[in-house]
């Protein structure tokens, strides 16, 4: 038997197979043998891979490889989830390489927090404080207009604080903004001076193409001086949301990043009346993720793992 698709479906014409959909089901479903077991468990990271060589971005709404392909929300469902996963899941995330992800929103409920706890602390119990704190400090920051839903990166950082397991190795010590009209177009330029852990400082400037592109580019400039995994940062898609029209020019935004480092994609967020705010906020966020993940923060996670050596 023979059949013709490519990943992703990305093609030159428009209704290509999608073998990232069709193996799986051939093989998952049908009994029929596409790829070996242990080359099957790749197939998320192919899909991912490819879309960034197309130069797009990955669709999180992909049967088997998608990023919300196995995930769950509301505090009912995910605890059905963890009772009788098979109840909720046709396949195991692992088989496809892909994994089971518990958002994180206003319907989430202690045992949803407690699971995306355990990726951070394994032996958190569910009547531990720091559980309920943790569902406070969301919960407040919801009614600010926060949605965790696509910024799983704000969350890890926030719940990474609040466990002593990460702070911050920069600080911005002040930036600045400006917007000038030359000739017959804006010209956005925006000054920052950071410090970093060890008390060393820089002091920069750079242009944009507008005040949030200006700070984003002057932020990478200081920082790559002291951490050059920054460089490997691209910011995927950038939304702005108003959450009170009624408001109007004084109304809250909500700034929501996405971001890539060729590796993994995260979300991170910001709100403020202020756009600008809002957008640092969650441009600081993103760029704290990729330091913690990279294990820069001074709060090491070998402390995690019990490493004390």
């Amino acid at each position: 038997r023979h059949v013709q698709g490519t990943i992703n479906g990305i093609g030159e014409r428009c209704g290509n197979a999608n073998l990232c959909t069709l193996m799986p089901g051939l093989q998952l479903k049908m009994g029929y043998k596409a790829l070996a077991d242990e080359r099957m468990k790749e197939l998320t990271a192919a899909s991912i891979y490819i879309s960034e060589l197309a130069n797009m971005t990955p669709n999180v709404r992909l049967p088997y490889v998608g990023e919300s392909a196995f995930s769950h929300k509301a505090g009912a469902h995910v605890d059905g989830v963890l009772k009788a996963r098979e109840s909720f899941e046709h396949i195991e995330p692992e088989a496809v390489g892909n994994t089971r992800h518990f958002v994180v929103s206003d319907q989430a409920g202690t045992g949803t927090i407690l699971e995306k706890l355990k990726h951070v602390q394994p032996n958190l119990d569910k009547k531990d404080p720091l559980v309920r704190n943790v569902l406070a400090k969301i919960t407040a920051m919801e009614a600010e207009g926060y949605r965790f839903e696509a910024a799983e990166g704000t969350f890890e950082l926030i719940v990474r604080e609040m466990l002593g397991l990460f702070s911050s190795p920069f600080t911005v010590r002040g930036f600045r903004v400006i917007e000038e009209q030359r000739v017959d177009e804006m010209h956005s330029e925006a000054t920052i001076k950071v410090e970093e852990d060890e008390h060393r400082f820089e002091h920069t400037a750079a242009d944009g193409d507008g005040p949030v592109n200006a700070l984003d580019n002057a932020l990478r400039k200081a920082l790559m001086k002291f951490f050059p995994s920054i460089g490997e940062v691209k910011l995927e898609d950038f939304k702005v949301r108003v959450l009170d029209g009624s408001e109007g020019t004084e109304a809250k935004v909500r700034v929501l990043i996405e971001s890539s480092d060729g590796k993994e994609r995260w979300g991170t967020i910001g709100v403020s009346t202020n756009i600008i705010e809002a957008s640092w906020l969650a441009l600081i966020d993103s760029l704290k993720y990729k330091l913690m993940r990279d294990g820069l923060s001074k709060h090491e996670e070998r402390e995690l793992k019990g490493d004390n050596t």
